[in-house]
Parts: structure tokens; C-alpha cells; sequence
């Protein structure tokens, strides 16, 4: 009988011991406290997640299952967009997810009182892609949308499109602007690329996206060695990349404070600036060739006053032509900082000064030297176009005196212990009476393909003993508030 009892007293306890880890899920359930944070705290928890997790969690419980409906941010991207090589995903397959997703997000928001902040979609033109423009369109027609945002993708990237191929996706973006012309009223920014559009097509485009803030314009045109007038009331950033454009005509942009212009085929001026009073911020690379002119900043900028200046020069020839410092009065009176890249290794930098000298009340310049070509066979250079002659054979320049009270930081990346960088820094420090600090980095590390790459002879000084050779040369013991920084 006691071992009965004793067994039963085992098998009670056996039943508690299974209990207990009942009793705790309840117990964890009851003190859940991701669950019971305030609905806008845990949007922001969820909406820091991709589109795929964020719809996953609306299987944890009854009540996140509101969660798709609540986003104020959606973000609906396909997988691949490798610009170089072949792209890597199947189009139909990438548009068919893109359209579940904005299916499942977009639909389930049909009487939802949320508002849509910030609406990010990246999908290609092709299959499917009217179905996702009609989804779209529906849902900024029947919900505010704040900001809205589409990357339109094509299936050949720029290196493999022709001519025809972009004709092509410019009649399927023509047909996505007709489709949802409520989504396009309420874009704030759109990138396009490898599109061939007729010019009045382009032009109402611009005119559907009224609200539109930035556009980028990736190997787009309106035909080989076609002129471009650009007119948007409220346009703030503007990119043209890799334009087959005689010219581009900056006519009325009231807004425009940003402007990426790079690799232009036009043996002309490829720009020209109209009204344009709040630009100040202006990027311009180029692949210089033979055939390309020789641009004077003062006729090319016109009546833009701007603060912040990049050149860039792919190492290539200098496109840039030195100017007497009263002709750029104008367009560097403004001017805070100038950024020159790219300039190709055998260059004299002495060219550089005429910048400086023009511009008074620049702070801070930075020269990026670097010999990473894009094209090095020899053969190839010729048929492309590319300049036997020095690289800056056309930028001569005479130094003279002259003193600059502004300047406080010049940096130079891909400094060498050499007699012309050490001589050109030497010139600045005489000329800027005020600089402060001068800031002397290593060459960038090239790509594996570049053959310019590790190649023996690099002079850059990484020792202490290299370094004090570089500061006594320089001779900074009597400026005693000029620094001396090798950033690592």
C-alpha cells in the first residue's frame, strides 16, 4: 500500500513537473512586451525590417496581423541590379514577386485609415510591370501618399543595350506613365535608365511628375547627338549619367540646388546653365578624349554662382582650361570647396592654382591623383579616341604671386615623397597665408582588374623617419598653427 502511495505521490508529481512549462508559456504570453508596446513604437521596429520579414511577422499573433496595413513606409525592391555584368535575375520572376509583395502590402490597405509616408518601389520594365503600375495608382488615387519613389530597371544593362533596346524600354515607360498618371502626379523622385524617348514624350513626363524633387538619368536620350531643354517649378537634384546629348539646357529650374553631370560625347559645351538661382552644389566627370573641347568654367557655368565644386578626370585628359582669375570673378565668388579627381599621375599639378587664385573665398581644396585607366591596350586607346599627347598638354599654367586669405585645409590623396607633390604643396603654403591644416592620404586601393594595382614604386611615406623627410622638406616648424595629418 506505501508503494502504492509512493507511486501515486510519483505520478502527482510527474503531472505538476508537466504543468510547469504550461504555466510558464502562459506566463511569457501574459508578459509579451513586444506585443503590448503602442502601436507606433512598434511600426518603428517593423519598418526598420525588409519587406519580406515585416510581412512574416504578421503570422506571430492575432494582433500583428494589422501590421501590412499600418506601414507608413514600404520599401518593394527585386533582387539584382548589377550594372555591369549580365543581370543575374529572371525578369518575369523578379516582376512576380514585386507584384505579390505590392499585392499583399498595397491591397490589404483598402480601408485603412494610415498614411503611406514613403513609398520606395524598384522593379524593371516588362513583365508584369502594368499590373504593379495599376496597384500603385489605385492606392495613391485612394490613400494620401507623402513621398514616392520608383526605380524603373531594364533587362539589359547599359554595356549590352542598343539602340533598338532602348527605344523599346522608352515605350514601355511611356506606357507605365498612361497607366497610373495618379502614382506619377505624386512622385517625388524616379530614376530611369537605358531609355530612348521622343523629345515631347520626355517633356510630359516631366510635366505628369509635378511634384517630382530628383531624377536621374542613366544613358537616357531623346536620339543620338539630341539637344535637351529641362523645365521643372520644383526639380532639387538632377543626375545625367553616360548621355548621348549634343546638349543639355538647364532653361527654368527655380529649385535646383544639385547637379550630377558625367560622360558626354558632344564635342561642344554639353551644358548650358539658364536660371538656375538656388544651384550650388555642381559634380562634372568626364572621360576626356581627343576629340573633346577644352571647357573655359567661366562660359561653361555661365551665371551660376556656385559653393561646392567637383571635377573629375577618370585619368584621363584634362578637359579643363586654366583662366585668368577676373574672367571667373563671377562663377567662383561663391565657391567653398573644390574637389579635383581623378587627375591622372604624369600631370603636373601646377595647373591646379588657377582654381585657387580664382576663387577668394574657397576653404578647402582636395587633388585626388590616380592612374587607374579604364582602357591601357594601346590599340584600343586609338580607336576609342583617347589623347596620345600628355594629359595635360592644354592645361598650362604660369604661377605667380599671389596671396589667398581663406583656404584653411588642402588635402591630397595618392601622395607621393616626390619633388612635385612636395613643390606644389610647398606653393600653396606660400599662397595661403591662413591654411591650417594639410592632410596627405595614401592612394585609394584599385580594383583587381586595373593594372595599374600594387605596382612597385609607391612612394607614399608610412614610417616615422619617411615622414619627418616630408615635414622638413616641407619646412612647417614656422607655421606654427599649420598641421601635418597622414590619415591611415
Amino acid at each position: 500500500m506505501e508503494e502504492a502511495e509512493g507511486t501515486g505521490e510519483k505520478r502527482r508529481g510527474s503531472t505538476t513537473t508537466r504543468r510547469q512549462p504550461k504555466e510558464a508559456d502562459e506566463r511569457a504570453l501574459q508578459h509579451d512586451w513586444l506585443s503590448n508596446l503602442p502601436d507606433d513604437l512598434l511600426l518603428n521596429i517593423i519598418e526598420r525590417l525588409d519587406v519580406a520579414d515585416a510581412m512574416r511577422t504578421s503570422i506571430l499573433a492575432r494582433r500583428w496581423k494589422q501590421i501590412p496595413a499600418m506601414l507608413s513606409k514600404i520599401l518593394i525592391m527585386v533582387g539584382s541590379t548589377d550594372d555591369v555584368q549580365e543581370r543575374s535575375c529572371d525578369v518575369a520572376r523578379a516582376n512576380a514577386t514585386v507584384l505579390g509583395a505590392t499585392r499583399s502590402l498595397l491591397e490589404s490597405r483598402i480601408a485603412s485609415p494610415y498614411t503611406i509616408h514613403r513609398l520606395c518601389m524598384q522593379f524593371f520594365l516588362g513583365n508584369k510591370y502594368k499590373k504593379i503600375a495599376r496597384i500603385v495608382d489605385k492606392t495613391i488615387r485612394n490613400h494620401k501618399v507623402g513621398f514616392a519613389e520608383f526605380t524603373m530597371l531594364t533587362e539589359k544593362a547599359y554595356a549590352r543595350s542598343s539602340p533598338a533596346d532602348r527605344f523599346a524600354y522608352g515605350r514601355q515607360l511611356k506606357k507605365f506613365i498612361l497607366t497610373c498618371p495618379n502614382a506619377c502626379s505624386r512622385l517625388t523622385r524616379l530614376k530611369l535608365e537605358n531609355l530612348r524617348l521622343l523629345e515631347p514624350d520626355l517633356a510630359c513626363i516631366l510635366q505628369v511628375c509635378r511634384r517630382l524633387e530628383f531624377l536621374r538619368l542613366d544613358n537616357c536620350d531623346v536620339g543620338h547627338r539630341s539637344l535637351l531643354a529641362v523645365e521643372h517649378p520644383r526639380l532639387r537634384e538632377l543626375e545625367i549619367v553616360r548621355s548621348e546629348f549634343e546638349r543639355v539646357d538647364l532653361n527654368f529650374l527655380p529649385e535646383l540646388t544639385t547637379l550630377t553631370f558625367s560622360f558626354w560625347l558632344s564635342l561642344h559645351d554639353p551644358l548650358s546653365f539658364g536660371y538656375v538661382p538656388l544651384l550650388h552644389t555642381v559634380s562634372i566627370s568626364n572621360t576626356g578624349r581627343s576629340f573633346h573641347k577644352m571647357l573655359k568654367l567661366s562660359e561653361f557655368l555661365g551665371k551660376a554662382t556656385i559653393s561646392n565644386l567637383h571635377l573629375g578626370f577618370e585619368s584621363e585628359k584634362i578637359w579643363v582650361k586654366p583662366e585668368d582669375p577676373r574672367e571667373l570673378s563671377q562663377v567662383f565668388s561663391k565657391l567653398r570647396l573644390v574637389n579635383l579627381a581623378a587627375i591622372s599621375d604624369e600631370c603636373n599639378l601646377t595647373w591646379t592654382l588657377f582654381v585657387l587664385q580664382g576663387a577668394p573665398s574657397l576653404e578647402e581644396l582636395c587633388i585626388r591623383v590616380c592612374d587607374c585607366l579604364g582602357v591601357w591596350d594601346e590599340e584600343q586607346r586609338r580607336k576609342l579616341g583617347y589623347s596620345e599627347e600628355r594629359k595635360d598638354a592644354g592645361a598650362k599654367w604660369e604661377t605667380c604671386d599671389f596671396k589667398h586669405h581663406k583656404l584653411a585645409v588642402l588635402r591630397i590623396c595618392g601622395f607621393q615623397s616626390e619633388v612635385k607633390f612636395l613643390d606644389y604643396i610647398t606653393t600653396v603654403m606660400k599662397a595661403a597665408v591662413n591654411l591650417k591644416d594639410i592632410y596627405l592620404h595614401e592612394k585609394p586601393a584599385c580594383e583587381e582588374k586595373c593594372a595599374y594595382r600594387r605596382q612597385q614604386g609607391d612612394r607614399f611615406p608610412r614610417s616615422t623617419k619617411q615622414r619627418m623627410l616630408v615635414w622638413n622638406s616641407l619646412d612647417v616648424h614656422p607655421r606654427s598653427l599649420l598641421t601635418l595629418h597622414f590619415p591611415f
